[in-house]
């Protein structure tokens, strides 16, 4: 990939602000940023919360470099002395939020960064550009899972968007309940289960469908899956069992009357003794798609743009207010917005579910000082939905990597059970549980 600084994803802004912060004294000042979304894409039920590794893998980098500082410089972007403070510029703050794979609502706060207000800044573009982007992609997965019920779906998403979005869609796929992915870089870097045989021109370069079958198969073994649909889809079944015998590992279809195509093949299948020949299903699925051949035979699914665009809502409308900061006497007090239809709650926040009968009933986020929500008592059946990630600049490690994507695609499995069954429902609706949110 591009050597790039993390540092440098973001706005000019937060580098002015810093500037003049630096300037009149309250760059220094403690400060609460909070991370929400005051509605859901319209009509979504809930949506699923991906992107925080990728933050903190970000902040590991998170530093400019003497190129970075020359280009500020040059620019005139900041003064000398913002250059300076930025020579040894290391967060050494605190951030907790929901953890990867969790549900979020309306006004969840789903990251909170507590620092100075010179650190806290310079994050906002960086954080929002990656919580926007993969919530919005394992949300729109999440809802494919469900409408594919017990058939795995895998991301063939890369060739549809941006090649960095990319490699950031495939992570949150799986969050979102994908199994595997198309792009290497995805699987490289993370571990994810990598899949893929051959596409049409694979076909057409050779003479005949007969010589492309058998080459694939002879690179690949008979467990491939070959693809039937470049001329004449029942020919190319009886060629693909002839070629690789009844042990044919899977056949791939990418147009036409899914569903209508998919019995034919399986009823030609199963008479040319091939029964236990998988089927796979591609061509711009969506999680409504996806519902309308849950009783065909298909046994995967194949998604590309219409998961790496969030199936209709690529981003979460996520975003970064400061909600307690240190005033002039030293003393950290709550603000708020007033703007017309962009008021925000001042304070920290808290952050619960209630549940009853082991189903989600309700979001209760309490804000107010640290002292009163230290005082504060959750009910006995309240789930706290805040975890740590980063402790006084401290990264825990366990909420990167590997294992913490497929811990969060098994949570996201679990969270979803917890949640009434309408949030399963494709039908445009209210968000599946209330948020009440009181101030101390």
């Amino acid at each position: 990939m591009v050597d790039y600084s993390p540092a440098f994803m973001t706005d000019m802004y937060e580098y002015t602000m810093l500037d003049a912060a630096l300037q009149d004294g309250t760059a220094d000042r403690k400060c609460v940023f909070e991370v929400f979304t005051r509605h859901l894409p319209e009509g979504r039920r809930y949506g699923v919360v991906a992107g925080t590794g990728r933050i903190l893998d970000a902040l590991e980098r998170f530093h400019l470099d003497d190129e970075d500082l020359r280009f500020l410089s040059d620019r005139k972007i900041v003064s000398r002395k913002t250059i300076k403070w930025l020579e040894s510029f290391h967060f050494d703050g605190s951030i907790k939020g929901y953890r990867e794979g969790e549900m979020f609502f309306p006004n969840s706060p789903i990251l909170q960064v507590e620092g100075t207000f010179g650190q806290c800044t310079l994050l906002e573009t960086l954080i929002l550009s990656v919580l926007n982007y993969d919530s919005a992609v394992a949300s729109a997965a999440s809802r494919m899972v469900s409408a594919a019920k017990d058939r795995p779906c895998m991301d063939m998403g890369a060739r549809r968007t941006n090649e960095w979005s990319a490699v950031a869609a495939s992570r949150a796929a799986v969050i979102g309940g994908f199994q595997g992915t198309a792009n290497l870089l995805a699987a490289q870097l993370y571990g994810l289960k990598a899949i893929g045989t051959a596409a049409h021109c694979f076909t057409l370069v050779h003479d005949n469908e007969e010589e492309a079958f058998r080459s694939q198969v002879q690179a690949l073994g008979k467990d491939t899956a070959l693809l039937v649909d470049t001329y004449n889809i029942e020919e190319a079944v009886k060629t693909a069992v002839k070629v690789a015998g009844p042990d044919l590992g899977g056949v791939r279809i990418d147009s036409g009357d899914l569903a209508s195509l998919a019995q034919r093949v399986r009823n030609q299948l199963d008479a040319l003794g091939a029964s236990k020949t998988r089927i796979t299903v591609t061509n711009d699925l969506d999680e409504y798609a996806i519902a309308a051949l849950q009783t065909a035979p298909v046994d995967s699914y194949g998604v590309g743009t219409q998961l790496v665009t969030g199936s209709g809502a690529p981003t979460c409308a996520m975003v970064y207010k400061l909600t307690e900061r240190e005033n002039s006497q030293g003393v950290m007090e709550p603000v708020a917005k007033k703007s017309k239809n962009k008021a925000t709650v001042p304070g920290r926040k808290l952050a619960y579910r209630s549940y009853e009968y082991y189903l989600a009933e309700t979001e209760h986020i309490i804000s107010g000082s640290e002292e009163k929500l230290a005082a504060f008592q959750p009910d006995e059946d309240w789930k706290d939905l805040l975890v740590p990630y980063v402790d006084h600049g401290r990264i825990d490690s366990s909420r990167q990597g590997h294992q913490a994507i497929m811990e969060a695609h098994d949570y996201r499995a679990q969270a979803l059970k917890e949640l009434p069954i309408t949030a399963q429902s494709l039908m445009r609706g209210e968000a599946v549980i209330p948020t009440e949110t009181q101030v101390l």
